[in-house]
């Protein structure tokens, strides 16, 4: 008995310590994961956007104010794939969101691409609460053979078990598909003799994925005088007059050319250079 009572207590050693009561006073949480156990671990500090702090892309706000305030109200909402530029205010707008409703209820669950198998143990933890949780991944994007792919697709739909009322998806990604696609790929595609194109069975398994996303919002680079109005905004938020304002112009465009892109997150990290230099 010994011997088996020290066994046991050096392979307790072992396992991962016992996950932590969730604090439900929080408006946002991440999924950790440790061995085979996972948890809600929760974020006090969120990094904060408002949405007047967007610029440029009113239509894509107005389109997942509209289903985020829908799912708020227990109305028919959709899963979000939002897809497109790099640092035109994807994330942003998510956590955007979360700061406008978060006393309405709404709450924010992070979760990396690699636990979405784990979706299912965060549908049970949420399980009857009053709280609505959008689930957010972040530039989701697979490689063949990964297998959260085929979790988040029977996640989103094809799941004989329901992910509740109380749960939406939000994902951003710079695929618009979510998995590399090869030339190779559309060989495959049929050519019928009245004229009608039949994809290759490896192209509608990629497109499958997407298509489960209820709701597909596009994001595309900025042109140069919108770039300007966004770092206009941002060196107002950051305090420099009117007259340094109109100084920034010349360099700022300068630091977009030498970052190959005209986006929100290099204006807003211009105003920031900027500011730090002459405020």
């Amino acid at each position: 008995m010994d011997r088996a009572l020290s066994v046991l207590t050096q392979i307790e050693a072992w396992l991962p310590p016992a996950p932590p009561p969730i604090d439900w006073t929080a408006h946002a949480f991440r999924w950790q994961r440790r061995g085979a156990r996972g948890w809600l671990d929760a974020v006090h500090v969120v990094a904060p956007i408002h949405l007047q702090d967007l610029q440029h892309i009113d239509r894509q706000k107005a389109i997942i104010e509209r289903n985020t305030l829908a799912f708020l109200l227990g109305k028919p909402a959709n899963n979000v794939l939002m897809t497109g530029a790099r640092g035109t205010g994807k994330s942003s707008l998510v956590r955007a969101m979360l700061d406008a409703h978060a006393n309405r209820g709404l709450r924010l669950i992070e979760i990396d691409k690699s636990d979405l198998g784990d979706l299912g143990q965060i549908t049970e933890l949420i399980q009857g609460r009053p709280e609505r949780f959008i689930v957010f991944c972040d530039d989701l994007s697979f490689e063949e053979g990964e297998a959260s792919y085929k979790a988040l697709k029977s996640a989103l739909d094809g799941s004989v078990s329901s992910p509740g009322d109380n749960l939406l998806i939000y994902a951003t990604s710079n695929r618009r598909h979510l998995m590399p696609e090869y030339m190779h790929e559309n060989l495959q595609a049929e050519h019928q003799s009245d004229g009608e194109i039949h994809p290759g069975e490896t192209v509608e398994e990629k497109i499958s994925l997407s298509e489960r996303f209820g709701l597909w919002l596009s994001f595309y680079p900025f042109a140069q005088d919108d770039y300007l109005d966004i770092v206009n905004h941002w060196l107002q938020i950051q305090g420099c007059p009117a007259p340094q304002i109109e100084a920034a112009r010349t360099e700022a465009l300068q630091w977009a050319l030498e970052r190959g892109s005209r986006s929100g997150r290099v204006a807003r990290q211009f105003a920031r250079d900027w500011a730090a230099r002459h405020v």
